[in-house]
């Protein structure tokens, strides 16, 4: 019985009609590198045929009576699937508003619990510039109890390969989950029940020295930036389930050039950019705050995670984005020291503390809560935890092909939550770093309006470099 991990539940008792718990992606496709020319029917038989056998793609969510303990994962027998890729078209003249808009209503739709939780929408028309080859887009979607950055990474390896018409890069086969009877799921279900107090008293203890720990990291001024010491912006209050979307593009090179020079790294200068580019949209609509925007970064501990099962291993920490400097180059270096007494925290953390601790989440209790929090708009009442989440998500070096297309553009896109309608992901792909941004559309009608910040706010990082750096020379 494949029982979900603590963590993987909380993310469908997080869910509500307005905070989704999917995770997406665009991919941007040139069909011209396909050994037969691209037809939607060959290209759904062929995704049929590579998910077929992948418990991932072919598992759905199985209840346990009364709710006492986590769901499981059983196979969907009745798998089909015409369910889970479709087809559609853009309208014209097919660009990038077309798209974007269309993706933000696609990302805006819950996903079938009664079926395993992924969809594609193959996208034809794409026009990504006048007088340009026409692209196809797919549009994925994957529910986070399912997946997180890395093991969504490593399902998607199924669908893709490294020349067009190689075999796919298929991580190792995982049996499927079989399908318990309903004594056997209430059975597990009372033992772990009684035996929660004893794992809590496991729990208490190493947390409690972390406390301590912390408050001595904080009076020494190395301890990671405090939640709930954000400042309110437009986009932290009550959210509701339409969405904006933007994409854009970034030189993987020169961010590399500027890690270089700097001494940094590539997270401490993406982190600046996302400062930078917050910073001068906020200012455009004069709602910049005098204190620095606190961002949640996700950080993966699969390497370090003593748990053998769970699709989600991830811890994080909170970051000041320096949104309060306006000097780029000032800004990248406060981020490099701060993030490196937060990475110092965040190492003191168990890997496991925040799987530990989810484990605890009760599925109804936990359910209503999120819904009671809501619909009294409570983000909006109390300090503001944090303004958003960014995730920088490292992807491969080398160009990939999904069914034969050449991956062009790769651009995940995370969840939003109910005080942080914004959500920023940037992904490596073959010298490229796709930046995406999601937010609620109430927040941030126009997306683009910030993302288009993105590569003006790493032009003036590079000349702050040259200009400060004599060894900055291109």
């Amino acid at each position: 019985m494949d029982r979900l991990s603590g963590l993987d539940a909380s993310f469908l008792y997080l869910e509500t009609p307005a905070q989704l718990m999917h995770v997406c992606a665009v991919m941007v496709l040139d069909p011209a590198t396909m050994t037969t020319p691209y037809a939607f029917a060959a290209m759904q038989d062929e995704i049929a045929a590579r998910v077929r056998d992948v418990p991932g793609f072919t598992r759905k969510v199985r209840g346990v009576p009364l709710g006492l303990d986590h769901p499981v994962w059983v196979r969907d027998r009745s798998f089909d699937i015409e369910r889970h890729v479709h087809r559609l078209a853009l309208p014209t003249p097919g660009g990038y508003a077309e798209l974007m808009d269309l993706c933000a209503h696609l990302a805006s739709l819950p996903l079938d619990r009664s079926r395993p939780l992924w969809e594609m929408w193959v996208i034809e028309g794409y026009r990504p510039e006048e007088g340009a080859g026409e692209k196809v887009v797919v549009f994925a979607k994957m529910h986070h109890a399912t997946v997180d950055g890395v093991s969504g990474a490593n399902l998607i390896s199924h669908l893709c390969s490294l020349e067009p018409d190689a075999p796919p890069l298929v991580p190792e086969n995982v049996p499927h989950p079989r399908d318990p009877g309903r004594g056997e799921l209430l059975g597990r279900a009372v033992i772990g029940t009684a035996t929660r107090p004893v794992t809590l008293v496991k729990v208490l203890k190493p947390s409690a020295e972390l406390i301590t720990k912390s408050i001595g990291r904080a009076r020494q001024g190395t301890a990671m930036a405090a939640p709930f010491s954000a400042p309110r912006t437009s986009f932290n209050g009550t959210i509701t389930s339409h969405r904006s979307i933007a994409m854009a593009d970034l030189d993987l090179e020169e961010i590399r050039r500027v890690k270089k020079v700097t001494g940094t790294t590539v997270n401490d200068v993406v982190l600046a950019i996302c400062g930078g580019a917050l910073r001068a949209y906020l200012a455009e609509r004069d709602e910049l705050p005098e204190s620095s925007l606190l961002a949640t970064v996700p950080v993966s501990v699969r390497d370090s995670s003593r748990r053998s099962t769970g699709a989600n291993k991830v811890s994080a920490l909170f970051t000041k984005l320096g949104t309060d400097i306006d000097d780029p180059l000032e800004r990248l270096r406060m981020l490099a020291e701060r993030n490196r007494h937060a990475k110092e925290h965040h190492n003191a953390i168990s890997a496991d503390a925040l799987q530990d601790w989810a484990e605890f989440a009760a599925p109804r209790t936990f359910g209503l809560a999120v819904r009671a929090y809501a619909n009294l708009r409570l983000a909006e009442r109390h300090p503001v935890v944090h303004n958003l989440v960014i995730s920088n998500v490292p992807g491969p070096p080398i160009p990939l092909y999904f069914m034969g297309a050449r991956i062009d553009a790769l651009c995940p896109l995370g969840p939003v939550f109910h005080g942080a309608g914004l959500n920023i992901t940037v992904m490596s792909n073959a010298g490229q770093m796709h930046v995406g941004a999601i937010a609620c559309r109430e927040s941030m009608p126009d997306t683009d309006a910030l993302v288009r910040h993105f590569p003006a706010e790493l032009d003036r990082l590079s000349a702050a470099v040259d200009a400060g750096s004599p060894d900055g020379a291109r």
